[in-house]
Parts: C-alpha cells; sequence; structure tokens
C-alpha cells in the first residue's frame, strides 16, 4: 500500500507534468523573491511555482502567512490546497528556504507574497433596510436632501465593488412623472425640476420610493443587486415673499430700521439683496439672518415704491432657490407747499365780456400723493393791483382755481392790465401765486380804405406771373397789431379765373395786388375787381362791413401776339404694330390765341413711319411700323400760325406700338463650343435656350422642340426642359470623331404660330482634362513636322544668301570709295 503524502505528492507530480509547469523559466526556477497574483475561488491543490535547488540543498521550507492553505514539497513544488477568499486575506506574505540533507539553511530565506485577485463574489448591501428623510416643497432641483449607502466587499478597485444606484418606484406617481432623482454613484436623492414646481404638502404630504443598488457599474447582466424603502416627507416651503411693506417718507427714527425677513428652509444660507431697478441709491440692506432693513429715510416724491428681490445661496454660491421678490412703498407725508405754475399766470379778457364770464383757471400742483388730503389745495384772491375802477372786480373759485368777472365789463382805455395775488393753500402750506390779466380790445372797428376808386391800370397780356401791380391801402382804428385791426383783403368780384391775389403786409396792413396766373386778352380785356377788407378777428355783434370796407380798380389787358396752344403737352395714342400703311393713328388739337389759322408739322421722325395732316392735325402711318425697332415711338408735333409772326409751339406725340407675333424663333446666343468626348462611354446630353424678339406674354414663352429631318431621329432626341431651355441628347456611343451639324425645329406657338430650324453644331474630339484637344497633324492647314523642318531650312537658306550678296555688295563699294580718294588727293590743290 502506498504512504497518503507520497500518493498526494504523486498527484500532483503528474498534474506538474501535465500541465506543462515544468517549463523551465514560466512556472519553475530558481530560489528568488517572487510574486504571484491568484484569482480568488478557484479550486485546490493548484500548482504556483516549482522552486529548483541547487546543491547542496536538498528540500524547501515554506513560513508565513500559509494559512494551512499553501504548502510546498521536499522537491520545491508550492501550490495551495483550497479556494482563496480576498475578503478574508488580499495578500499572503510566505518564505521559501532551501535545506540541505540535515535541515541547515542552505538558501533563503526569500520572500514569496501572494496577491489574491478579487471575483464579484458579493452582492451590494445598503446600510439601512429603510431610510426616512424630508424636503421642503419648490426645493432647489438636484440639491441633495438625503442619501442612500450601500456597500460591496468586493474589491474597490475593480468594477466588481463599483455601485450604481436608481429609482426604481415612486408611490404616488402622479401623471407618470418622476418628482424624485437619484444620483447614480454617490445615492444622492434630490428633486427633479417637475419635483420642485409640483410637490405640495396640502395634496401629498409623504411618498415613498423604492431605490435599487447594482454592482458592476450597473453594466452587466451579472450584477449583483440590493433593494431598500426610502420615505420621504414633503413640508412646507416656508421661503416665500413676504407681504408689501408700507414706509412712511422722511422717516427721523434712528436707521437702519427693520422692515421685513425672509428665511430659507435650513440653516447655513447666505442672503443677498438684488435692485430690480439698478437705482444710484439703493436704500436696503440684509443681514445673513435674513433680516431686511432700509438703511435712510425715503422720499416718496422722489420715489413713490420700490421693488427689488432678495436671494438665498449656499457655501458655494449657487442659489438654493428662486429669489424672492419684495415691495416696498412709500407712504405720503405733507412736506411739500403748493406751486405755481409759472411766475406769471397770464390770461385775457375782452372788455366787452359778461359778467360771470371764465376768464381762465389757475392751475396750482402739489407734488404730495394725488387724490390725498396732502395734495388737496384750495384758491383764495389776496389783492388785486390797480382797484380801479374798483377793488374786486374778480372772483376765483375756490377748489377749481377758475377766475371769473365779477361787478362789470372792463374797459382797456380805463386799464389795459390787472394783476392779483392769489393764495393757493393745501391743510398746512400755503404758496401766493401772480397772475396778470390783459384786457384785449374787442373787434368793433371796420377797415376803411383810403381810397374806394384805384381807377384804371393797362397792362401787356404778357407780363410776368408774380408781379406787383398795385398797392391798396385800408385802416382800422382796432388796437394795432391784434386780430382786430389785421387787414386781409378779398377780390369778390371781376376774377373768376383767380388770375390775382392780394398779400397784407403785416407791418402796415398795405395789399399788395399780384398777377397769379397769366393774363388773357382773348378772354378777359376788360375786367372790374372790387376789394373787401376784413379782419381775421370776428366784429362784435351788431357791427357790420359797410361801403367803406370796399374798393375797386379797373384792369385792362392789351394784346400780344402769342403762340399757338397745343390742348396737352404730350399726345398718345397706341396701334398695333400690323397696321396697313395709310391708317390713322392719333391726331393733336392747338389753337391760336388770337384766332389765327394754324399749320402742323412733325419733327424727329427719324424712322419715316408717319406723317400729319398740317390742317386738321390727323397723324397717319406712311410705313410699316415694328414694335422690336422702338416702342413707345416718339415724335415731335409743330403747330404754327399762318400770317402774324408765324409763331409756332412744340408738343410730343408718343405712338405705343402693341406687339403682334411676326418674329420667328432663334437661338439665344451662338452656340460654336458644344463638344462630346470621343469615344462616348455613355449617352450624353447638352442644353440650348431658345428666344423670339416678339414681346412675351403674361404666362412666359412657351417653345416646342423637335428634329427638323427624320433622318436625324436615329442618331438625336430633343427633349423639352421648360419654355425656353431644350436638351440636346444622343441615342447612342457610336459617333465618328468629327463636327454634326442638328437641324432642330422651334415653334413659338404664338398667334399665329411661328417656326425657325436652327442648326447645332456638335464636335466630338478627343478631350485632355475634359476639353476637346485635335492634334496638330489632324487639322486642315496645320503643316507637319518635315514639313515645318523644310521650311525652316529654306528660309534660312535664302537669309544666307541676302547676307552674303549684300557684303560683296559693301566691299566693291569700299574699293571704289578708296580710288576715288586716291584720284582726289592727285588734284588737290595746296593751300599757303
Amino acid at each position: 500500500m502506498i504512504p497518503q503524502v507520497h500518493l498526494h505528492s504523486l498527484c500532483l507530480l503528474i498534474l506538474y507534468l501535465a500541465t506543462g509547469y515544468s517549463q523551465e523559466g514560466k512556472f519553475s526556477g530558481p530560489l528568488k523573491p517572487m510574486t504571484f497574483p491568484i484569482f480568488e475561488g478557484q479550486e485546490p491543490s493548484q500548482i504556483i511555482f516549482q522552486f529548483k535547488a541547487n546543491p547542496p540543498a536538498v528540500t524547501f521550507e515554506l513560513t508565513g502567512e500559509t494559512d494551512n492553505i499553501f504548502m510546498i514539497e521536499r522537491d520545491g513544488l508550492l501550490y495551495y490546497t483550497r479556494a482563496l477568499d480576498r475578503e478574508a486575506r488580499s495578500t499572503h506574505n510566505l518564505q521559501v528556504a532551501a535545506l540541505d540533507a540535515s535541515g541547515a539553511i542552505v538558501e533563503g530565506p526569500v520572500p514569496i507574497t501572494i496577491e489574491v485577485k478579487d471575483i464579484n463574489d458579493n452582492r451590494p448591501m445598503f446600510l439601512q433596510s429603510k431610510y426616512e428623510g424630508s424636503v421642503r416643497q419648490n426645493s432647489r432641483p438636484g440639491k441633495p436632501f438625503l442619501y442612500v449607502n450601500a456597500t460591496d466587499l468586493d474589491d474597490p478597485a475593480t468594477p466588481n465593488a463599483q455601485l450604481y444606484y436608481q429609482i426604481v418606484i415612486q408611490l404616488p406617481m402622479i401623471n407618470n412623472v418622476m418628482y424624485f432623482q437619484i444620483n447614480n454613484k454617490t445615492g444622492g436623492i434630490s428633486l427633479t425640476r417637475e419635483g420642485a414646481k409640483e410637490l405640495d404638502p396640502a395634496k401629498n404630504p409623504s411618498y415613498n420610493l423604492v431605490v435599487s443598488v447594482k454592482d458592476m457599474g450597473g453594466q452587466s447582466e451579472n450584477s449583483f443587486s440590493d433593494t431598500t424603502s426610502v420615505d420621504v416627507i414633503v413640508t412646507e416651503n416656508i421661503w416665500k415673499a413676504p407681504e408689501p411693506v408700507e414706509m412712511v417718507e422722511n422717516s427721523t427714527d434712528p436707521h437702519p430700521i427693520k422692515i421685513t425677513q425672509v428665511r430659507w428652509n435650513d440653516p447655513g444660507a447666505q442672503y443677498s439683496l438684488v435692485d430690480k431697478e439698478k437705482w444710484l441709491r439703493f436704500p436696503f440692506s440684509i443681514d445673513q439672518e435674513g433680516d431686511i432693513y432700509v438703511t435712510q429715510p425715503l422720499d416718496r416724491e422722489e420715489k413713490d415704491a420700490y421693488v427689488f428681490y432678495a436671494v438665498a445661496k449656499d457655501e458655494y454660491g449657487e442659489a438654493l432657490s428662486y429669489p424672492l421678490t419684495i415691495h416696498v412703498k412709500v407712504k405720503d407725508i405733507n412736506d411739500n407747499p403748493p406751486t405755481c405754475p409759472s411766475p406769471v399766470s397770464v390770461f385775457e379778457v375782452q372788455e366787452n365780456e359778461r359778467l360771470g364770464s371764465s376768464i381762465g383757471t389757475l392751475t396750482a400742483r402739489d407734488r404730495d400723493e394725488e387724490n390725498t388730503a396732502n395734495s388737496f389745495v384750495t384758491y383764495s384772491i389776496v389783492e388785486q393791483t390797480p382797484k380801479l375802477p374798483m377793488d374786486g372786480l374778480f372772483l376765483i373759485e375756490n377748489f377749481s382755481g377758475m377766475l371769473q368777472l365779477a361787478k362789470q365789463s372792463l374797459k382797456k382805455q380805463d386799464t389795459p392790465h390787472y394783476n392779483l395775488t392769489v393764495a393757493v393753500s393745501d391743510k398746512d402750506f400755503k404758496t401766493l401765486c401772480s397772475v396778470q390779466i390783459n384786457v384785449i380790445d374787442i373787434n368793433d372797428q371796420t377797415p376803411i380804405f383810403e381810397k374806394s376808386d384805384y381807377g384804371n391800370l393797362t397792362l401787356a397780356e404778357d407780363t410776368n406771373v408774380g408781379s406787383t401791380i398795385l398797392a391798396i391801402q385800408a385802416t382800422d382804428a382796432d388796437e394795432p397789431f391784434t386780430g382786430s385791426s389785421k387787414i386781409l383783403y378779398h377780390i369778390i368780384e371781376g376774377d373768376s379765373e383767380g388770375r390775382l391775389g392780394v398779400d397784407t403786409d403785416p407791418h402796415t396792413n398795405t395789399g399788395h395786388v399780384i398777377i397769379k396766373k397769366p393774363l388773357d386778352f382773348e378772354t378777359a380785356a376788360v375786367s372790374n375787381i372790387v376789394f373787401k377788407a376784413e379782419n381775421p378777428e370776428p366784429l362784435v355783434f351788431g357791427v357790420t362791413y359797410n361801403e367803406s370796407s370796399f374798393a375797386k380798380f379797373t384792369l385792362i389787358v392789351t394784346d400780344v401776339n402769342e403762340a399757338p396752344q397745343f390742348s396737352q403737352h404730350v399726345f398718345q395714342a397706341k396701334v398695333s404694330e400690323d397696321v396697313a400703311i395709310g391708317t390713322k393713328v392719333g391726331n393733336v388739337t392747338a389753337k391760336d390765341p388770337e384766332g389765327l389759322d394754324i399749320r402742323f408739322s412733325l419733327r424727329g421722325d427719324k424712322r419715316g413711319w408717319l406723317k400729319i395732316d398740317p390742317v386738321t392735325g390727323e397723324i397717319f402711318s406712311v410705313a410699316p411700323l415694328d414694335r422690336e425697332a422702338g416702342s413707345p415711338y416718339r415724335v415731335q408735333v409743330v403747330a404754327t400760325e399762318v400770317g402774324g409772326s408765324s409763331l409756332s409751339s412744340v408738343s410730343e406725340f408718343h405712338l405705343t406700338l402693341s406687339d403682334v407675333n411676326d418674329n420667328p424663333p432663334r437661338l439665344a446666343k451662338e452656340y460654336t463650343g458644344l463638344f462630346f468626348c470621343h469615344p462616348l462611354s455613355a449617352p450624353g446630353s447638352l442644353i440650348f435656350e431658345a428666344t423670339d424678339d416678339d414681346q412675351p406674354s403674361f404666362r412666359g414663352p412657351h417653345f416646342t422642340f423637335s428634329l427638323a429631318s427624320g433622318n436625324l431621329e436615329n442618331d438625336w432626341a430633343v427633349s423639352k426642359i421648360n419654355g425656353t431651355h431644350a436638351r440636346l441628347s444622343t441615342r447612342h456611343t457610336s459617333f465618328e470623331e468629327r463636327e454634326y451639324i442638328v437641324l432642330i425645329h422651334i415653334n413659338d406657338g404664338g398667334r399665329p404660330p411661328l417656326e425657325g430650324i436652327v442648326s447645332l453644331p456638335v464636335t466630338f474630339c478627343s478631350c485632355v482634362e475634359e476639353r476637346c484637344f485635335r492634334p496638330a497633324g489632324h487639322q486642315a492647314g496645320i503643316p507637319t513636322v518635315g514639313m515645318a523642318v523644310g521650311i525652316l531650312l529654306t528660309t534660312l537658306l535664302v537669309i544666307g544668301i541676302i547676307l552674303t550678296v549684300v557684303f560683296i555688295r559693301m566691299k566693291k563699294d569700299k574699293g571704289k570709295d578708296n580710288a576715288e580718294s586716291t584720284q582726289a588727293s592727285e588734284v588737290k590743290p595746296l593751300r599757303s
């Protein structure tokens, strides 16, 4: 029978050999410090390492934190006997020593570290099976009011212990809306935006939440989980705006004065005030208890109400909730005396006003609060100056301030103006205001002309418009420079055409008669003009204008020969452009002021289209008209008097030509660069545009397109794109490398319809960078390379012959010059 120890060693040896642990260096080696990571929970009797003994060592010894788990065989085979548990011990510190045959240590001991690696073998656990908390209504969303906590015994440095919190149930659930949220990592529970708005302890004073926690970050199907219950009590929000505050203005109490307060739901909030209106002087403050103070006296007349905000923030400067609006109204006290509307209030009264007539209203102002006793004022007259013809001529209504005439009518001749002192009083103050009453003259005098007849005045009918032809004068005994004495002159007879007008000099009341429209001998040779002088102010009752306010003169207009006058500056007519020659297209009319006969003629008929009947002014066509050549067609018409001075005048005649469909369609431009790259890889297309010279209809051009020949249909196709554009397409790819002429038939669809045939040159050519290219040798008129070389050599040969001839000729001329020079030196006389 084999002993138990040897049997165990034999099993380990077989396992060691079978798993390849005998490989040198990886799973076996000399004795030295080493670290081995091992996952917890693995099956027992797992081999860790095979240490090799160096003589004289014959066996090994294991000590340290073995926990009766780690063993070593005499031959150095290190293993463990049961599954490891990281939560019991995460690191085992062992020592291995090599012993000789007598048991003495010959090497070591060396440290061997076993690091137990974590596996997810522990579920997370909440620290409490039930949590309780409270939250204020309207609390800030996202700010936690309660934390739930769970632990996991797995390694916190691994996903095994990464916890993920989640609210799985909310009771009650109102309209399927979550009022609560949880931070997935921290477990902090807070309100959602909807919860901050909707939570109301009067409706639902409490809520129950079921919160789950998962390990593995909640991302694995194999995660462990736990749940807990959370009871939340909703409490009333005390962060509320206080009632509006009333403060008496100009308080003499020591400042600052507490006027109201705000409180956040929890202690520790930091309070501040925000001025809504950004006043330079903001007389309020708040302390860190939430008490609000006014820091100085307020003045209602400066500002009668204040609106500002109270803000609560946490220790990080974040707002805890929405700001609260604070209203402060400043109560009035009677601290302002009445004020006069102006240093002197001026009123006017006519000298014939009846007793009790209103002269005007004195309106004083009090800056204290309106419609209160503090601003209610009364009026009384304190003094009248002068007291002529008696005192007490005026009354003032006690509450309204209306001034009235009290005792008798006034006369300007006696006293032109009065000064009153009026006392304006409120319940505590009195102010004296100055009032001046001017007595104004009444219009009881009519204008009187200095003479009733200004005689005869003779003028030529061509006297310039705007000329002053006469000065007239009337006087008025009323007060100068008032509406009662100002004079306006009107022509009431003899000028129905309104050719004359009268301007009044405001300083002298002189009337200047001026010409407003041209005079006309033929219609008004003699005019008896009657003037009336009036005041802009109505006359008093019982007084009327009489014959002294009227004057006349006779205007005699002398004749001047004038040019004929057209009835219009511009005559217009409209005909169709295809009217027959000789058709009447319009007429003009003119007359001579002196009644002379008139003859008409045309000027500027550059196209020779028109003629005019010299007597009747009728205009006729004498040549075909063409709208496309020019419409409207403009000429001048000359009217010349027959006899006399042969004066003439000119008017315009504009003839508008309506269109007829008389122009066949054509291509909108010259298409010379259309090409396809040869050879075609697929059928292609080109776009072209048509037009014509006729006037387009309101619906625009509507051309139709087709091939002009049936022979083209095997190679080409034409399709309409819109009313002006069409597409020319190839039907196949087997075209030769040359130019094709494609004839297109275009119909304009007019009334009557016109047609045209146009040609589109399309080239099939080799392409370089998508551009048409032809080698020089393939182009007509371009020499080949051999021809070009021959031409170049011939040109050089001709140049050489020319240069040789010139050189020889120059050499002969030089020899001849030398001979002549020699002969000349032989006959040249000597000079003494």
